[in-house]
């Protein structure tokens, strides 16, 4: 058992042992892409990150066989990787840890304990999906982003006050525009809704008290973001 998670000899590379590295990397990659996948079936994502996820153990270590135990190398690896510019950026956090994971087994198997990084993926990956079975630290009823055009004639401060605390837990006045060439205002709110209250009843007495005017409630993207 203990030979499992013997470090293996890096000092003289081949191709088999390359090819161990290598597809040892694809394919507990390809497990934290399918335990990713799963996590996020009610949420969704897209294709690009479980792709990410796959590949970028392998690529790691083959960078970490590439720069070995030299000092320039790594320098000059460092250098490269400064000019690369990404154009798109995670929103979500936990897309995030995702992608720090993935980075931790291919340094894992990059330096040669493979047996360290099967049972990493394992215990990491059991805790992933642990909590989202368990739906750990969510709340009942997420934030949300209620939009209110109203006319630039009305007064907006206070006047939605009373159907926000009859069907909210809580809210906050996060924005307030000018829409239309200045003829229309938007208010916009962070609300997290009631468990037993109707979204369409709740629309419906808005539309009342703005003059039947939009009313658009969605649901938060990011939540950490909503207090921005």
């Amino acid at each position: 058992m203990a030979s499992l998670f013997n470090q293996l000899a890096m000092d003289t590379l081949s191709v088999e042992l390359l090819l161990l590295v290598v597809l040892s990397s694809l394919i507990l990659g390809l497990l934290i892409s399918g335990i990713y996948i799963l996590t996020h079936r009610k949420s969704g994502y897209t294709e690009s990150m479980p792709l990410t996820l796959i590949m970028l153990p392998a690529i790691i270590s083959i960078i970490i066989i590439l720069v070995g135990n030299s000092v320039a190398r790594a320098f000059s690896l460092a250098g490269a990787f400064t000019l690369v510019r990404y154009r798109s950026a995670l929103g979500d956090p936990k897309d995030v840890a995702y992608v720090f994971f993935t980075m931790a087994i291919g340094l894992c198997c990059g330096m040669g304990y493979i047996g360290y990084g099967v049972l990493f993926t394992i215990i990491l990956g059991l805790v992933m999906i642990l909590l989202e079975v368990t739906r750990f630290a969510k709340p009942q009823n997420r934030i949300m982003h209620l939009k209110i055009t109203i006319p630039e004639n009305m007064n907006y401060e206070g006047i939605f006050d009373e159907i926000l605390d009859k069907y909210t837990d809580f809210y906050y006045l996060k924005r307030v525009k000018t829409i239309d060439f200045g003829s229309m205002f938007e208010v916009v709110y962070n609300v997290r809704m009631k468990n037993v209250v109707s979204a369409k009843e709740f629309i419906d007495e808005v539309r009342v008290r703005n003059g039947n005017l939009n009313v658009v409630l969605v649901v938060a993207e990011h939540e950490d973001q909503v207090y921005i």
